[in-house]
């Protein structure tokens, strides 16, 4: 997988934050019951969302984090990432050595999670080959790869994928540029395909273009969406998903500053929108920097264990 590090074009969209709305109730999923069948610990704030870089971090490092009350301070673990490539006439779903290796091991890196309640999903995104979610010609090449997506999500046990428009370098290898209609057939037949499970959006590239014009029946598939440039605050516009399915902020850990993650988690709250996405979350314990976030967002701090 090339250039998957994606760090925030911060000094270019500072001056594009977005003005603070009217706060609104926000409430993150709950943490599973422990095994010994007591009551689960629950949270009350946005939906906290942790991207891993499998190929330098281990995804089950999620699961250490604890939140002072009992509940995880990250309610969804996303695989970074899966690739879409070209093999000559279709996009195919490819996972390098490191994201093949996370999936194989399930047992020890994506079972643990999904015990504790915290969901896991795989992202995915194009791999300089011409392939991406922008540009499936017809409807049937859409729902083919979402057909080897849901298979993934299937054979692996995950639970959803997140679809990022990043590194298709369109028009490689002879392949299509991006249409309006390629995003909402994928999403559709994802849907379609894998109900019950979550559809998150990365929100950039043509497919953010896309999305921000079409129906809102399209936009009402997905369970969420984010800003896509680190240490900035500015919700996607999506017909179709309000702001309980948003996360304005967007947080590198390994980049952003502490102050001002803690700022956009402040704002997020205030705000009322319903998601907080973070990416990047390392090996090691980054508990001070987590809990920062954690007690504006829970008004509780986090722990390592």
């Amino acid at each position: 997988m090339k250039k998957s590090m994606k760090f925030g074009i911060v000094a270019a969209i500072a001056a594009m934050l977005a003005a603070p709305l009217v706060p609104s109730a926000a409430t993150a999923a709950p943490t599973a019951a422990a095994a010994a069948g007591t009551a689960a610990a629950t949270k009350s704030g946005p939906t906290s969302i942790a991207y891993v870089e499998v190929n330098n971090d281990q995804l089950a490092n999620v699961g250490r984090y604890t939140l002072s009350g009992g509940a995880n301070a990250f309610d969804v673990a996303i695989i970074f990432a899966a690739n879409i490539n070209w093999n000559g006439s279709k996009a195919v779903l490819y996972n390098n050595d490191k994201v093949q290796a996370t999936l194989d091991n399930a047992a020890t890196q994506i079972k643990p999670l999904q015990a504790k309640g915290i969901k896991v999903s795989l992202s995915v995104l194009g791999n300089h080959q011409g392939a991406g979610i922008a540009n499936f010609p017809t409807q049937a090449a859409a729902s083919d790869f979402a057909s080897q997506i849901a298979a993934t999500v299937s054979k692996y046990g995950l639970d959803g994928v997140d679809l990022d428009d990043e590194y298709s370098d369109y028009g490689a290898n002879g392949t299509p540029q991006p249409n309006q209609q390629s995003i909402g057939w994928l999403i559709t037949a994802l849907r379609a395909q894998m109900p019950g499970k979550l559809i998150s959006f990365y929100d950039i590239g043509p497919a953010s273009s896309s999305l921000s014009s079409s129906s809102s029946t399209v936009g009402s598939k997905l369970d969420y969406a984010w800003n896509p440039y680190y240490g900035t605050y500015s919700a996607p516009s999506i017909p179709g998903l309000d702001k309980s399915r948003l996360s304005a902020a967007a947080v590198d850990i390994q980049n952003t500053s502490q102050s001002t993650a803690v700022s956009l988690a402040q704002r997020t709250k205030a705000d009322g929108y319903g998601v907080f996405m973070t990416y990047n979350l390392p090996g090691g314990d980054k508990s001070a920097y987590v809990s920062a976030m954690t007690q504006q967002l829970y008004g509780q701090a986090a722990s390592y264990r």
